[in-house]
């Protein structure tokens, strides 16, 4: 099938690159005080809507994770990557990392008050997006938040551009089409962040916060 071949390759990719990856990214948010200020405001959301219980999916190396506890969540990490989960977990020690897949959460109905979700989403097949966004849904509770984030496509008449990732297969999606699925799946919008390119950036391609909070 698709979508199992598109994992699997996902997986294999990020095992393979997970210790030049983990140091590549490990100080990414040092320079990025508009990502910082959006996780900011997606840990308030979260802490003021339940018990701040987060999932951090697509975790990798959990930089992001353990940035979340900071703000004062509860968060844990998930993904693909054992070779990601097993540098998180000596990475740090005192948090919670478990191996799976966004499509197939182990985890009960409604028991997350958030889902972090940032620039993992670009390695599911459009066609299995949709499930994917059901998922969030099913695990989220009531008024609990989802932050996407990832790269734009180059405008609503492209709602999803395959892209060249340098670890796997990757799609840019329209923001608009995207707010379009989650307003399907129950999750509506609060607020959008969009980041223009960078000099600096390998690729340069708009950089998309989507914030959605389930009804």
């Amino acid at each position: 099938m698709v979508e199992h071949d598109a994992l699997s390759a996902t997986r294999e990719a990020y095992d393979a690159a997970a210790p030049t990856y983990a140091e590549l990214f490990r100080d990414s948010l040092r320079d990025s005080p508009l990502d910082r200020a959006m996780l900011g405001a997606f840990a308030e959301a979260v802490r003021t809507s339940g018990d701040g219980q987060v999932a951090d999916l697509g975790c990798g190396p959990g930089h992001i994770t353990a940035y979340l506890n900071e703000l004062g969540t509860t968060a844990f990490g998930v993904d693909t990557s054992a070779a990601m989960i097993e540098l998180a977990r000596q990475a740090y020690p005192g948090l919670r990392f478990d191996v799976g897949t966004m499509a197939a959460l182990d985890i009960a109905d409604g028991a997350l008050d958030g889902i972090l979700s940032r620039w993992s989403i670009i390695h599911t097949p459009p066609q299995e997006l949709p499930a994917v966004l059901a998922e969030f849904h099913r695990v989220l509770a009531p008024g609990g938040h989802l932050l996407l984030g990832f790269s734009a496509s180059e405008g609503p008449s492209h709602p999803t551009q395959v892209f060249d990732h340098a670890v796997a297969p990757a799609y840019r999606w329209s923001p608009d089409h995207l707010a379009a699925m989650l307003r399907t799946s129950g999750l509506a919008e609060v607020a959008r962040m969009v980041r223009e390119p960078q000099p600096t950036d390998r690729r340069q391609f708009q950089e998309v916060h989507l914030l959605a909070r389930k009804a």
